[in-house]
């Protein structure tokens, strides 16, 4: 099945994942979903990534973290902002801050993308892909 937002597909992957707490979620692996997994690994919210299969049937499986004897997820909360239909772009001054810097905007950058962080630090903005917290 052909999906028209891959960015909300993998962020609706992890969400379901999360709530019903798997080990694992599986993403098909693009360019775009291999660079936001590494940010949600870089910024501790995914253990680790592993690609696997062949050719176009290439999934990511993006190992899940938790957090005590209930097994809380450490990602409570994972939000698309910028869709499709009506996009949102960020300059450098104007970059979001999510719950007071506990959590992260994912943002594309003409530098790559980053966490609203590292943006900050480049002094570049970009197009404002998600929150996660």
């Amino acid at each position: 099945m052909a999906v028209n937002d891959p960015i909300a597909d993998m962020l609706t992957r992890i969400r379901n994942a999360s709530m019903a707490r798997h080990q694992t979620a599986k993403v098909p692996a693009t360019k775009m979903t291999r660079s936001i997994a590494a940010v949600l690994e870089a910024e501790g919210f995914v253990s680790g990534i592993e690609e696997t299969g062949e050719g176009i049937s290439r999934t990511l499986n993006l190992g899940l973290k938790y957090k005590g004897k209930q097994r809380q997820p450490i990602i409570t909360t994972i939000k698309r902002v910028s869709k499709p239909g009506l996009r949102v772009y960020s300059n450098r001054r104007d970059l979001p801050r999510v719950l007071g810097g506990i959590g992260i905007a994912i943002i594309s950058t003409s530098s790559g993308i980053m966490c609203d962080r590292d943006a900050r630090k480049q002094g570049v903005g970009g197009e404002v892909l998600c929150y996660v917290w």
